[in-house]
């Protein structure tokens, strides 16, 4: 991963309430939840709730599908996954006699 990448992911999931809707997402496993029921859940105005998917699909933490009539959210595992590996890949990287010590970029 790229760090320009990892940095925008992070930096989406530094406000409060994208954090909210991510983890939201995250909790309800790989079907997703509807928009209205992320709403209801979370109790943001529609508007608001809007913007921030946006912010978090832009970054590609979110996957959107329709279904029918119903617009369904997605967290997406892969992106998630990279963005922790690439968090963890440096770790202890300048410390002497670290096993197994890799470097992100």
């Amino acid at each position: 991963m790229k760090i320009a990448d990892a940095a925008a992911r992070l930096e989406a999931l530094g406000n409060q309430t994208r954090l909210q809707i991510y983890r939201a997402l995250v909790r309800a496993g790989h079907s997703g939840m509807p928009v209205g029921r992320l709403q209801e859940k979370l109790k943001i105005p529609a508007s608001t709730l809007s913007h921030h998917i946006k912010a978090l699909v832009a970054v590609g933490l979110v996957n959107q599908v329709r279904e029918s009539t119903t617009l369904v959210c997605h967290a997406n595992f892969d992106a998630m996954q990279g963005l922790v590996d690439f968090l963890a890949a440096e770790c202890c990287a300048d410390e002497v006699g670290c096993k197994g010590a890799q470097t992100a970029a």
